[in-house]
């Protein structure tokens, strides 16, 4: 939690400098679980949204404000967190443009970020491991 805690409080809207890998993943995990928790008390509130589907009427997306609401304030501390972490494997932070490239862009960044950082002090900082 306190990985979490750090991302949200302490950089908030910060990117500049290295994050570990450690931090990345400690702060996806409690992410993806407030996220669920959301997903729930939507659908107990009933606050979902409903999507029409011809002639089934209309159906459930499964998620509804609360969840859009937590998901637009992780934005930009989620998105500093990986930039800050592309920053520590030695990437700039536009590097994660690749993203846009369908299913290869997310595929390429989920292996870089299971890459240990550059051990040396780099142009974004010192290595947050020492």
């Amino acid at each position: 939690m306190e990985w979490y805690l750090k991302a949200v409080r302490d950089n908030y809207a910060n990117f500049s400098g290295r994050a570990r890998r450690k931090e990345y993943w400690m702060f996806t995990l409690v992410y993806a679980i407030i996220l669920i928790a959301c997903t729930v008390v939507d659908n107990v509130l009933g606050t979902v949204f409903m999507m029409d589907a011809g002639p089934l009427g209309e159906i459930s997306i499964g998620y509804g404000w609360v969840y859009t609401i937590c998901a637009l304030v992780h934005f930009i501390p989620a998105m500093a967190l990986v930039v800050r972490r592309l920053h520590d494997l030695g990437k700039s932070g536009w590097f994660y443009l690749i993203i846009l490239i369908p299913l290869i862009g997310v595929l390429v960044l989920l292996v870089f970020f299971c890459f240990e950082g550059q051990k040396q002090e780099n142009k974004w900082g010192p290595d947050p491991k020492a």
